[in-house]
């Protein structure tokens, strides 16, 4: 098989089929960037998230009086948890000064005596900071002996969880929608092509070319329109991300980012898109002789 016959040919469906494959090209450009656009509001959503979740504390008071081996026992045991990252104790003279920072009064001035309790920071390993395994490792820490009771925020993070699977509900599904899109219009064009050159398969079939020899250059077709309609869309995602945010603000700017390989991936996603397209087609109408 000459690999310049291959390459030549597929090119030529680009010139008998003009406005099928300049609408392919359009089509997978638009889908690809529809889903580019999602795929970066998705990924700085979950950072977005995943910093909320960072500031989400599990706070474990003591049951009082409290002595420095107490202290220290209670620490090991919460620190063997599985989903503990780390511990830090708050004695009741910090957690006055914490009162202090944060409401601008002494609290020893208003009720002359220290109140708050010695208590634990607990700081959660990151596959663990859903709204249900905090509430797991909420119920264990309370069944531990010298813990009066255990807060976090978990309104907050089940909003947060809640957040997260409607944003990844909607990037799934309109996915799938202008993927397929974009499958089905790449395939009608490949169809087309193929019905253009229905004589000179035919003769092709006749003379004995292999089922890949007539195949290949409409598979290559599809190929070349899903690479060229996905790195127009790489290529204006680079700028949207890089360039236009920046007309929006300067923390925005700073805190979108892409690494460079997304906008790459983007291009090569057209060309697997091209590629699922044109092999439909092929299959169906590219028939293997009989008899």
């Amino acid at each position: 098989m000459s690999l310049s016959y291959t390459v030549r040919e597929s090119f030529s469906g680009f010139r008998r089929t003009k406005i099928s494959s300049t609408l392919s090209i359009i089509t997978v450009c638009v889908a690809l960037l529809l889903l580019g656009l999602f795929a970066v509001i998705s990924i700085h959503t979950e950072r977005f998230i995943e910093q909320l979740r960072n500031q989400v504390e599990v706070e474990a008071f003591l049951v009082e009086p409290v002595s420095s081996i107490t202290v220290d026992s209670l620490a090991q045991i919460i620190t063997s948890f599985p989903e503990v990252d780390s511990v830090v104790y708050v004695s009741k003279s910090h957690a006055a000064e914490i009162f202090k920072k944060e409401f601008g009064e002494d609290i020893l001035t208003i009720l002359d005596f220290n109140p708050l309790p010695p208590s634990f920071k607990v700081y959660l390993k990151p596959p663990y900071k859903t709204a249900v395994r905090v509430e797991a490792c909420v119920t264990r820490l309370r069944g531990v002996d010298g813990i009066e009771d255990v807060v976090y925020r978990k309104a907050m993070l089940e909003v947060i969880d809640q957040r997260m699977a409607t944003v990844h509900n909607i990037t799934l599904g309109l996915g799938v929608l202008v993927g397929l899109s974009a499958i089905i219009l790449v395939s009608n064009t490949i169809r087309l092509a193929i019905y253009a050159k229905r004589k000179l398969i035919k003769t092709m079939e006749l003379v004995g070319a292999t089922r890949m020899f007539i195949r290949l250059p409409f598979l290559l077709e599809g190929i070349w329109q899903g690479i060229i309609g996905g790195g127009i869309a790489g290529g204006l995602l680079y700028l949207l991300v890089t360039y236009g945010v920046k007309f929006f603000s300067a923390e925005l700017a700073g805190f979108v980012s892409m690494d460079s390989m997304f906008f790459v991936g983007v291009a090569a996603a057209g060309g697997l898109l091209g590629f699922v397209g044109s092999v439909i087609s092929v299959i169906r109408f590219i028939r293997p002789r009989t008899g």
